[in-house]
């Protein structure tokens, strides 16, 4: 009613989600079933592999050829030299160029569908560098410290965390539903309910008919009694 705010306690809020509980169940298998198809169906793996340069110079120098690498002009020559059907600039996003800490030694690290392709791109981008290199900068020394291997473990493999988030999405929604369906309800349930809505309290109940609280038993005694009465009496 107007000027009084209905006051939302945890009782009534556990009521509200226990009355309609089974909205969350089935939200929430539904998603999770969604989550997990999602994940063992449309999650294509990927692999990721990395190969180590060691290279003699200073570390302004390394930031400037962690640039290098990744320049598309270089993967153009690396996408030549495995002929693959990708330009310099997508083979760019799958690769990853980073300096080791402090150190003097600079990881090329690729992510692609194949595990062997990754290790070859990876060893053809650190030899096309090693040649590439000179063109640009001069270098005192460098060396390929480990040649990249196929790794035959997927990076994004983890079906458990898509069913996870299923999961919590049914519930968040499942609960989001239920509560909207109370709001839209319009049915008595409570005392409280009837106070608020004539602002007067309440000042007795009547119990709800059943078969058990009925009082057929009675109700046939009086009619016999009431019967005998009638046919005893004398004209």
């Amino acid at each position: 009613m107007a000027g009084k705010e209905k006051e939302i306690d945890l009782k009534e809020i556990f009521t509200i989600i226990k009355r309609r509980f089974w909205i969350i169940a089935v939200i929430t298998v539904l998603t999770t079933f969604l989550g997990a198809f999602y994940s063992y169906f449309y999650t294509s793996p990927l692999y990721a592999t990395s190969t180590r340069i060691a290279v003699n110079t200073t570390a302004d120098t390394l930031n400037t050829l962690n640039v290098i690498i990744r320049d598309p002009a270089v993967l153009e020559k690396v996408s030549s030299e495995l002929k693959l059907n990708r330009s310099g600039e997508a083979l760019s996003g799958q690769i990853n160029v980073e300096t080791i800490g402090a150190s003097q030694v600079i990881n090329i690290s690729v992510i692609d569908a194949d595990p062997v392709l990754a290790a070859e791109i990876a060893n053809t981008t650190a030899a096309t560098f090693k040649d590439e290199i000179p063109d640009f900068l001069v270098i005192d020394g460098m060396k390929v410290m480990a040649e990249a291997k196929p790794n035959y473990y997927p990076i994004n493999e983890n079906h458990s965390r898509y069913v996870m988030m299923g999961a919590i999405a049914g519930i968040i929604i499942g609960i989001g539903l239920v509560f909207l369906l109370d709001s839209l309800d319009d049915s008595i349930r409570s005392k409280r309910d009837v106070e608020e809505i004539f602002d007067a309290p309440i000042l007795g109940t009547v119990s709800r008919m059943t078969k058990r609280n009925t009082t057929k038993g009675t109700f046939k005694k009086k009619q016999h009694v009431r019967s005998e009465t009638f046919g005893s009496k004398s004209f």
